[in-house]
């Protein structure tokens, strides 16, 4: 989804683009996500502008775009079941508010205003009609079938790049894959969770880790769930760095049917075997939430894995110590709802357009002192 989007606004600015990718559209993390675009998770910083701004560029996407991207405006529900749950989430969102943020604080005996078949013991929550999604696959084969509509993309799929060609100087001059060299002036790294990799063939070190998570996929069910529902122990998950299995539960309908359930988090690797506790403890939150998902079927289940980088921001822009070298990568599990901001961003590097919000947070060589991974 990044690459689709730094192409789609790169071509859009009329520059030439060529997207290389070792499988198909979406055959890494993109088609292992929820497609969520979320406000209500993040803190008042950097992080949030870029989902601010990706939020009106996502409205404006979806009006260009066709309906089967499945974008909906749903809003987010985020609950409490303690008070001091409560307490936290009502001074979070005091503070998003004053950072552009819409969001409504929900006393527990209106929640079943917004969601009917919530457990009736919560304390509380918050409203975010901001929130929304999109089917991921979907909106970047979008995003691409637009660029390649300009006249101005070329898009090599099943094609792995194998090096990253430097100049004498430094200076990246494209890249080489099985079937020759491709030359370019600019190579953008948005390989997500293998952004490290790719990073390294061009001999400087991204610090991201990959960071697993599985999917609940239930049977086509009723609406049964309308808006984006989680509890409020997920923003701690997604602020946290631990490498340990945290879940916290999330669920939301879809436009099919299905309920997905999510999300769980965990440092393994790329390892993708699958894990019974962590279905399980989704499943059970799930149900905790909506005690009426206990009686659906749960019939798929899938893993993907988020491109963790320790500061939780991602890298957006060049990278000084190699010309012509500019990452969009490290994005965790936001990189679907922050993926326009990212490539309006590239675009503006790459055009030397005026940034539509300070860059600065982002910028790659902050990691320059950092470790490698192990």
């Amino acid at each position: 989804m990044i690459g689709a989007a730094c192409a789609h606004y790169a071509s859009r600015a009329g520059l030439h683009v060529t997207v290389v990718d070792r499988g198909p559209v979406a055959g890494g993390t993109t088609g292992a996500g929820e497609g969520n675009l979320l406000v209500s998770d993040k803190e008042p910083g950097p992080e949030l502008r870029l989902a601010l701004l990706s939020t009106r560029l996502w409205t404006e996407l979806a009006a260009e775009s066709p309906p089967d991207i499945e974008y909906e405006r749903k809003g987010g529900l985020v609950v409490a079941s303690t008070e001091a749950e409560l307490t936290a989430l009502r001074a979070l969102a005091a503070e998003q508010r004053r950072a552009g943020v819409t969001a409504a604080d929900v006393p527990a005996d209106r929640l079943a205003d917004h969601e009917p078949h919530l457990a009736p013991d919560l304390t509380g929550g918050c409203h975010y009609p901001q929130d929304a999604q999109v089917q991921p696959a979907l909106a970047a084969a979008h995003l691409l079938r637009a660029a390649v509509g300009t006249g101005r993309l070329s898009l090599r799929l099943g094609e792995e790049v194998t090096a990253v060609l430097t100049e004498k100087g430094g200076a990246v001059r494209g890249v080489r894959t099985a079937k020759g060299e491709i030359r370019a002036p600019h190579v953008v790294n948005a390989t997500g969770a293998w952004g490290g990799r790719l990073a390294r063939m061009a001999g400087v070190e991204l610090p991201i880790r990959p960071r697993r998570g599985f999917v609940l996929v239930t049977e086509p069910l009723p609406r049964l769930v309308r808006h984006k529902v989680y509890s409020a122990e997920y923003v701690a998950d997604v602020a946290s760095g631990s490498a340990a299995l945290q879940t916290s539960a999330v669920v939301e309908g879809t436009q099919a049917g299905p309920v997905l359930i999510g999300a769980s988090r965990e440092r393994v690797g790329f390892d993708r075997a699958l894990s019974v506790e962590a279905l399980r403890r989704l499943a059970s939150q799930a149900t905790r939430l909506f005690p009426a998902l206990a009686r659906a079927r749960a019939l798929r289940a899938y893993a993907g894995f988020r491109p963790y980088l320790p500061d939780h921001l991602p890298a957006i822009g060049p990278d000084p110590r190699v010309p012509g070298l500019l990452h969009a990568c490290g994005h965790e599990g936001a990189g679907i709802g922050l993926a326009p901001a990212t490539g309006l961003l590239i675009t503006g590097f790459l055009t030397e357009a005026e940034p539509p919000l300070d860059p600065s947070p982002f910028a790659p060589e902050r990691f320059a002192r950092e470790p490698a991974p192990p």
